[in-house]
């Protein structure tokens, strides 16, 4: 890493929010970063207050099947398949950069992503995103899990990620970190581990949720493959239908849209706000 690092010029980007889950966008297409050290990389300027700061790092790079490929690395250098809120942010990226028109196809280690940018008001700038996900498989319902001595009831599903969801009485009284992460690393999820939820159903088209999230190790202001995998489990176990709003620690609202049938689910879609916040370039600094 040492000799990469030395000989790795200023990185230009962009950062950019989705929801409350923040990311540094690299355009790659020109291998600026080299793709063996990335994962180093998105470890050392992911850090807060010591860096640049974020939930992840996403490189855009060519692709022979779609607008762009993106690569998109966790806070702790590890390569994710997905991020709900990640897709929104590249998507307004790559439509910000000229890399892809409004409605545009990227890939992913999850599939092929379909986005489209949404005007926030009529006439107005195409802030908002929405994207549409693969089906969702992996469906696991009524888990007993145990974790610090307690028992509680789980459900499973991988919406590009794997995900447990909790209902409980009331998110902001649960301590995410002391439940999540012994969740995270429980024996019923191994070897891949899991994100966790923790949701209140408010109505038939409203939960509030609060998530833990594997790679960044702790809370996430929001987490757009948990709120789907929320949504679509509480459809069957809450007689939640689409589509369903969701208010993450952030307040900044995400909505699912799906179709239902039975157990499984199709045509899943993910709306919220994608931010431009700022740019400019990561120097050397950044990854000493």
């Amino acid at each position: 890493m040492a000799r990469r690092a030395a000989k790795q010029k200023p990185i230009p980007f962009m950062k950019l929010s989705g929801s409350g889950n923040d990311f540094i966008l690299v355009d790659n297409r020109r291998g600026i970063v080299d793709g063996t050290w990335a994962s180093a990389l998105a470890a050392k300027i992911c850090t807060h207050r010591m860096s640049v700061g974020g939930d992840g790092l996403i490189l855009i790079e060519r692709s022979r099947k779609a607008h762009f490929r993106w690569r998109l690395f966790n806070a702790d250098g590890s390569e994710a398949e997905f991020s709900g809120n990640g897709a929104r942010c590249a998507a307004r990226f790559a439509y910000l950069k000229r890399i892809a028109p409004r409605r545009m196809k990227f890939e992913t280690l999850a599939g092929v992503i379909e986005a489209d940018m949404v005007a926030a008001a009529p006439g107005g700038k195409p802030e908002a995103v929405k994207v549409r996900f693969p089906d969702p498989k992996g469906l696991r319902l009524n888990l007993n899990v145990t974790v610090n001595g307690a028992t509680r009831q789980a459900h499973f599903l991988d919406t590009g990620v794997p995900h447990c969801v909790y209902l409980v009485d009331d998110p902001d009284k649960v301590d995410i970190v002391d439940v999540g992460r012994p969740t995270r690393y429980h024996d019923l999820f191994k070897p891949a581990g899991t994100n966790v939820n923790f949701i209140k159903v408010l109505g038939p088209h409203r939960i509030r949720i609060r998530t833990y999230e594997r790679g960044v190790e702790d809370e996430t202001l929001a987490c757009g493959t948990g709120s789907i995998a929320s949504a679509l489990l509480a459809s069957l176990v809450a007689k939640v239908e689409s589509p369903v709003t969701l208010v993450p620690e952030s307040g900044l609202e995400l909505t699912v849209y799906f179709d239902a049938h039975g157990e499984s689910f199709t045509n899943v879609y993910l709306q919220g706000d994608a931010r431009a916040v700022y740019e400019g370039r990561i120097l050397p600094d950044a990854w000493k």
